[in-house]
């Protein structure tokens, strides 16, 4: 049974899925429906916009500098372990709408922490955003291992979603939750950084 995680928990992914050897990091979200009927059609409603949110994921060694980056523009790590599904420009759908594998056993040896981010490329705020999430499952077994869903909204374009980190015994991943702004992961970098 996957967990559904608060905001700043931490949870074992050793514990929770021990042979886990390689990690799905799946990312959605749905744009705001606006308000439908006359007035809602004369004030800009009916139906909603797309939301163009960008998933990525920082790597960084264990003195917190970053050794790669994962994301739109970049599909794939230097070391081949972390690829990117691809841009979703609209947000439509259920499920994923942006997704990042890990190979847990090609991630280079230095690999300490992998940030979990997403961010607006066209400026949308998260007042225009509903039911984002970002969840772990188990890629071999197609289990979900963990789930964070975001709740907060704001006029920030971008939030540092979760850090999975190395630990004595295998990984942690800690939900953060954490509002920033930046147009692309680069512009998140340092904020998420300091959540580590």
């Amino acid at each position: 049974m996957s967990i559904s995680l608060a905001k700043n928990q931490t949870v074992s992914l050793a514990k929770e899925a021990p042979s886990l050897t390689t990690l799905h990091i799946g990312l959605g979200w749905d744009p705001v429906k606006k308000k439908t009927g006359l007035l809602g059609g004369i004030f800009g409603g009916g139906g909603s916009d797309s939301i163009d949110l960008d998933a990525s994921v920082i790597v960084a060694d264990a003195n917190k500098k970053v050794i790669d980056e994962v994301w739109f523009n970049n599909l794939k790590s230097k070391d081949g372990s972390i690829k990117h599904s691809g841009d979703n420009l609209t947000g439509d759908g259920d499920g994923d709408d942006e997704y990042i594998r890990v190979d847990l056993t090609r991630l280079t040896k230095e690999a300490a922490h992998i940030i979990v981010t997403v961010n607006s490329f066209r400026g949308q705020t998260f007042n225009e955003v509903d039911n984002a999430f970002c969840r772990l499952v188990d890629e071999k077994t197609g289990k979900e291992i963990c789930k964070y869903e975001l709740r907060e909204k704001g006029s920030n374009t971008g939030f540092v979603m979760a850090a999975i980190s190395r630990d004595g015994n295998g990984w942690t991943v800690k939900a953060l939750g954490a509002p920033t702004n930046g147009r692309t992961v680069r512009d998140l970098a340092a904020p998420a950084l300091s959540l580590i």
